[in-house]
Formats: structure tokens, C-alpha cells, sequence
């Protein structure tokens, strides 16, 4: 879900994991643009098709994929993430992200309404799927990006994902 840190907590984990982290909307504004004009000028939906050319062309040696709150939404990218490793849950809680989230206008699917009903709607059609999904689930609040990334690691510790 936007606002619950993937960015940042991917970043800590890659560092504590000693890999490289890669931010499949980061991939996508570096090859095509601006989201916000990308959502204005072609759609959303074109958007989750370059969110799939993303996941296909996230390098083996990356370690840390952090993936835009919609990606998991699409069957075949829960495919190709799987295949490749892992899939976290990071859980916040609604008040978590409004605090995050108020006043950002950066983020296409927020604008309209105002964000609580947004993020209501946002969090009803998504959370079922973010929770069936993962392989765990890390609740955000009220903790630090490295504090997740511990946390993290312990979690894939236990799920002997053979991390170092």
C-alpha cells in the first residue's frame, strides 16, 4: 500500500542484507516518465503494464525488489515476484498512512476524494490480496525502516529463506 514505506524499509534491508534493492516505480519513472503524467497521458492500466515489464526485468543479483502498492493486484506479477523470491507484506494502519499520506499530491490514485474515503476504498480492495499473497506480513507502525528490516530478516530466518 503507497505510504506504508517499501521504499525506504527496502533500502535498510538491502543494507543490512548487504544485496542491491531495486524500486519497481523508481524503474518505471527512469525509463518513462513521471507516474502522475503517466496515469494522465495512457491510463492505469497502461501503467500496470509497465509495472510487469518492470518485475521481468529486475536483475538476478538484485536481493530487495520494492514494488508499487497496485503490482501484487495483477495475478502474473505475484507470479514472476514469487519466482524470484519472498513477497512481504508491510501492513500499516489507516491512521498510519493518512499521517504519511496528507497533503501528497504526487499520487495518482488519491486524487479526488478526500484521502480517508480514498484510502478506505484503497484499503478494501487491497488488503485481502496484499494479505493472500504474502508469504508474511510486518506491521509498519510505529517502527523505524530498520527496525522492519530486523524484523524482516528474522521472519525469512525462520522461513529458511537462507539469508545471510
Amino acid at each position: 500500500m503507497m505510504g506504508c514505506g517499501k521504499t525506504t524499509v527496502s533500502k535498510a534491508l538491502a543494507a543490512r542484507l548487504q544485496t542491491q534493492a531495486i524500486d519497481t516505480d523508481a524503474w518505471i519513472v527512469q525509463r518513462h516518465g513521471d507516474i502522475s503524467a503517466i496515469f494522465e497521458t495512457y491510463g492505469e492500466e497502461y501503467f500496470r503494464t509497465l509495472e510487469t515489464q518492470a518485475v521481468q526485468a529486475i536483475p538476478e543479483e538484485v536481493g530487495v525488489v520494492a514494488v508499487g502498492g497496485g503490482l501484487v493486484m495483477k495475478e502474473e506479477n505475484v507470479r514472476l515476484l514469487k519466482e524470484q523470491g519472498k513477497l512481504v507484506y508491510l501492513q500499516a494502519s489507516k491512521e498510519t498512512l493518512f499521517a504519511r499520506l496528507q497533503g501528497d499530491t504526487s499520487r495518482p490514485l488519491l486524487q479526488g476524494e478526500a484521502l480517508s474515503a480514498r484510502l478506505d476504498s484503497l484499503l478494501s480492495s487491497r488488503e485481502g490480496v496484499y494479505a493472500s499473497v504474502a508469504d508474511f506480513t510486518v506491521s509498519v507502525n510505529g517502527k523505524t525502516p530498520e527496525e522492519i528490516a530486523d524484523e524482516i530478516i528474522q521472519k525469512l530466518h525462520l522461513a529458511g529463506a537462507g539469508v545471510q
